[in-house]
């Protein structure tokens, strides 16, 4: 197929349109590890709830806001100087990471939890914490 000279451009932009959508999901989720089941994150996050809060430091830090957040950075909350020092800067693909095993991911963490070892409950528990990143009616 031969296009002339009006029809270039015009495919061009709409093939870089396309392709700027795609990439933007991917970075607006954290990749494939953003991507789960919200209802089951719930079920999960339970567990998570003996130490954290969404929208409260308990235990743990609170978990609102937790996208984009550079470690051990919540006002109120006294982390380890591991978590401090770490240089994380939280997003889907970390998270997944640390969830997998907390003590093993940042040595000196305060943080006992063993981890998820199951990568669809890493992501599930990820989206449901994920969903309230940015909703200002739950997280403050």
């Amino acid at each position: 197929m031969h296009l002339n000279r009006i029809d270039r451009p015009i495919r061009f932009a709409a093939v870089m349109t396309a392709f700027l959508a795609v990439a933007g999901s991917l970075a607006a989720c954290g990749g494939a590890a953003g991507k789960g089941d919200v209802a089951h994150g719930k079920e999960l996050y339970a567990q998570c709830q003996a130490c954290h809060k969404l929208t409260e430091n308990f235990t743990g830090p609170m978990h609102c806001g937790v996208i984009g957040r550079a470690a051990g950075t919540v006002p109120g909350f006294d982390y380890s100087e591991a978590m401090k020092a770490s240089g994380i800067t939280w997003d889907a693909k970390k998270l997944d990471e640390f969830l997998t095993s907390p003590i093993a991911y940042v040595s000196g963490t305060k943080m006992g939890f063993a981890g998820f070892e199951a990568a669809a409950d890493r992501a599930d528990v990820i989206a449901y914490i994920v969903q309230f990143n940015g909703d200002r009616g739950v997280c403050p």
